[in-house]
């Protein structure tokens, strides 16, 4: 049995004692993991006492009330920003407002919990919680651990993919069954739901696959001469279909065979995420420019996309694992948060660089450095 720390910031005295009441007996298991977890929680009634508690005894996770005596939780927010304590919070407050929800969500605010909450949706969200922290250590240890976490990552898919396959299953059963009537046309959200479920279960396979292709590395990795231009008329091609869905116009530049040292299939993982990020998170009628050509002993790869963007403070984030940016503008995009973490990884055993910079509302530019001859600058 493992135990996480749940530090509850709040002045109301009832909010305290109930959370400590409902996660008492509290645990939470599931298949995947090796062990269950409880929860030890402590109590402070300010801020003040809470980032006391923070820096004496760090907690795991921090529920936390904005409407404070004293210093605001948002101010507690900014302090564990700066401090860069790894410590998961989710904000619980009647008084989260949009403005508030987006100030929080950038200083680091995973989640909301409305007041007044049943015990039921406190449960449900130390679960998802207490899954991202499993999920984070163990993508530490995959180095480390090798066949083992592998079939960990399995059973994780195996977990996951349950819930949009039940879904499935139930649409089906009910087309069948006519249960809508007669004509075709009334089954069609139905047959858009279970696509959009089947979408979603494809990308999390493949991105598990490839982290944890990445993360326990292969017998021998294939080093040859790579001409970059054809991987990315395969990753564009690839990513078409989703592009014309999304009447995003692609574009790739380059004079002539580019070639690099490198595995194919590494540089095709790269290619493909890059792509699908920037098709993704763009507008309807948008663009996307692939740019690759050679410099100065190192080899460039630019994409822009003419998308949401994003803000400095979710720059920080993109790259971590199980990392989705979460807003208003993305509230209907799919993903598993692990793409640009995979690729990230990958230019990292190139000893290459991976910049971003963006504007929100106007779009992002990654530009990926790889080396030919010598360290790129």
């Amino acid at each position: 049995m493992s135990t996480l720390k749940i530090l509850v910031v709040d002045d109301e005295p009832g909010i305290r004692s109930g959370v400590s009441r409902i996660l008492r007996n509290f645990r939470v298991d599931y298949p995947f993991m090796d062990e269950a977890f409880e929860f030890d929680v402590i109590e402070a009634p300010t801020g003040e006492a809470g980032i006391e508690i923070i820096e004496s005894d760090q907690p795991d996770i921090l529920l936390l009330d904005n409407k404070l005596p004293g210093i605001q939780g948002i101010e507690v927010l900014e302090y564990i920003k700066k401090k860069q304590k790894n410590i998961i919070v989710v904000m619980i407050t009647s008084y989260a407002s949009l403005e508030l929800a987006v100030k929080a969500t950038s200083d680091g605010a995973y989640d909301f919990i409305p007041k007044p909450f049943t015990p039921q949706e406190l449960k449900s969200s130390i679960e998802n919680i207490t899954k991202r922290v499993f999920l984070r250590k163990m993508t530490n240890k995959l180095q480390d651990t090798g066949k083992q976490i592998r079939f960990t990552f399995l059973s994780v898919l195996s977990h996951e993919l349950k819930a949009p396959l039940n879904a499935i299953e139930g649409y089906l059963k009910m087309i069948r069954e006519r249960q809508n009537g007669p004509k075709l046309e009334d089954y069609d959200v139905m047959i858009d739901r279970s696509l959009d479920r089947i979408k979603g279960m494809r990308s999390l396979i493949l991105d598990l696959l490839d982290l944890t292709r990445v993360e326990s590395g292969k017998a021998k990795r294939n080093i040859t001469d790579v001409d970059l231009s054809v991987v990315a008329r395969t990753a564009m091609d690839t990513m078409r279909p989703y592009a014309i869905q999304r009447d995003v116009k692609l574009n790739l530049h380059h004079n002539g065979p580019v070639m690099l040292q490198a595995d194919a299939e590494e540089m095709e993982i790269i290619f493909n995420n890059l792509f699908s990020n920037a098709i993704k998170y763009n507008r309807d009628g948008g663009s996307v420019d692939f740019t690759i050509e050679q410099h100065e002993g190192c080899m460039n790869i630019k994409v822009v996309d003419t998308g949401i963007g994003m803000t400095p403070v979710e720059i920080e984030k993109i790259f971590d694992d199980f990392v989705r940016i979460k807003n208003d503008k993305t509230k209907n995009i799919t993903g598993s948060g692990l793409g640009l973490s995979i690729v990230k990884k990958l230019i990292d055993n190139y000893s290459g660089k991976i910049e971003v910079t963006s504007i929100p509302d106007q779009g992002s530019t990654f530009n990926v450095r790889l080396p030919i001859d010598k360290p790129c600058l």
